[in-house]
């Protein structure tokens, strides 16, 4: 979501099928450690008070992506009620004449970075058309996951674009085209980006269930309960992140005069933590919130609001390779049986399921910056891995303290 040239370096994945509702795998994990986020966004407005207090922020900070000089205002998040029901829904609205000056955009976003394993979902409307002046620049209406860039090419970027629809096309494609993009990392200058995505050239006008399952090493995307990518390997997050929508252009080089506005609306929200839903199990979680009164829940912190399945789902994601197509032979590790002989952890060092490692995890996800005073703890790799730091991601089982 930051850069506009971002699209030179996507890359085609495979689709892959998966269903069911599980407790994510992770060796340790139990029914304390899930629990629930969800907000029907029942606000007055993006100066009410429960905004914030439930953890939301309108961003007014200016910088990228989209048109450099652009304006993003609170006041370009709004909550109207729509549709036949006369529900409250969270619009963002962008608009330009052309010029920087005269360009708004919009985004909201979780105030605590606190987000990792589990499934994410959201209803959004998307539109093709602008509310007011003439159609055919290059909008981008999306919903995303994301942590800091701590400087070029780091290695614990993670970024999750659960959708990004651009109905007039932008980057070089025409639209309608929609995509979903999983991130290891990127640099800005000169510009190079890792990651890998999906996409779906056809017309998304209206409202549609967006769902990502991010567990055991997979992100697996829906759209209206169709899969449309499986992402793995390296681009697995590495660290917790923010929940994101955001409204805004590409460039104003298919602007055509006046003043063209464009909204984008989300009807609710949902994070399921360690646990895969089903499309159609998060879409009745949301609905079973809704009707007994509840407009916001969040026990993502707290112990509860899941359990542990007694059976496992009727298919699931394919495992991940042992290695990447694109990888070189790995050098065998020396086996190791437990701290007194596992080595240290190393983050170019690729590790395949099983082998064991020694680490103390970092304390703010970054493995260069200051440990978490935990000590040293024994890992095992569930699956192949590069890169993933020990206690910030899913592709490691916690063996105990050394």
């Amino acid at each position: 979501m930051l850069i506009d040239k971002r699209r030179l370096a996507l890359f085609a994945v495979s689709i892959l099928a998966a269903s069911g509702a599980v407790a994510v795998s992770s060796g340790t994990a139990s029914a304390a450690d899930c629990g629930y986020l969800f907000d029907d966004f029942h606000y007055a407005s993006s100066a009410d008070s429960s905004l914030t207090g439930h953890g939301w922020t309108p961003r007014t900070y200016s910088g990228g992506p989209g048109v450099p000089g652009a304006t993003w205002s609170a006041n370009s998040i709004s909550f109207p009620t729509s549709g036949p029901s006369g529900d409250r829904v969270m619009q963002l609205t962008a608009s330009t004449d052309g010029t920087a000056g005269g360009t708004n955009q919009a985004e909201l976003y979780s105030t605590q970075k606190r987000f990792l394993d589990g499934t994410y979902a959201s209803r959004i409307r998307f539109t093709d058309a602008p509310t007011g002046g003439t159609d055919g620049d290059h909008i981008n209406e999306t919903f995303f996951t994301i942590s800091p860039l701590n400087g070029d090419l780091d290695p614990t970027y993670s970024e999750l674009d659960i959708s990004e629809y651009l109905p007039n096309g932008g980057w070089g494609e025409t639209g309608p085209i929609n995509y979903q993009t999983s991130w290891y990392t990127y640099r800005n200058d000169p510009w190079y980006a890792d990651n890998v995505h999906s996409e779906e050239r056809q017309s998304y006008n209206g409202w549609h269930d967006l769902v990502v399952q991010v567990a055991n090493g997979h992100m697996i995307y829906f759209i209206d309960g169709v899969q449309v990518g499986d992402h793995s390997g390296k681009y697995y997050p590495r660290q917790t992140m923010t929940i994101n929508w955001n409204l805004w252009f590409i460039d104003t080089a298919a602007h055509s005069g006046g003043l063209s506005t464009y909204v984008e609306q989300v009807d609710w929200v949902l994070f399921a933590k360690n646990q895969v839903l089903s499309p159609a199990q998060a879409s009745s979680k949301a609905a079973s919130y809704r009707s007994s009164g509840s407009a916001f829940s969040d026990t993502v912190d707290s112990a509860g609001g899941c359990s542990t399945p007694t059976s496992p789902p009727t298919s699931s994601p394919t495992s991940p390779p042992t290695s990447p197509p694109t990888s070189s032979p790995t050098p065998s590790l020396p086996p190791a049986t437990g701290c007194s002989n596992a080595p240290e952890w190393a983050f170019g060092t690729v590790y395949t399921a099983g082998n064991l490692v020694k680490h103390e995890k970092s304390k703010y996800g970054d493995p260069s910056g200051p440990p978490s005073g935990l000590g040293k703890h024994l890992w095992r790799a569930k699956y192949w891995t590069q890169g993933s730091e020990p206690g910030w991601t899913d592709q490691w089982q916690d063996m105990g303290a050394c």
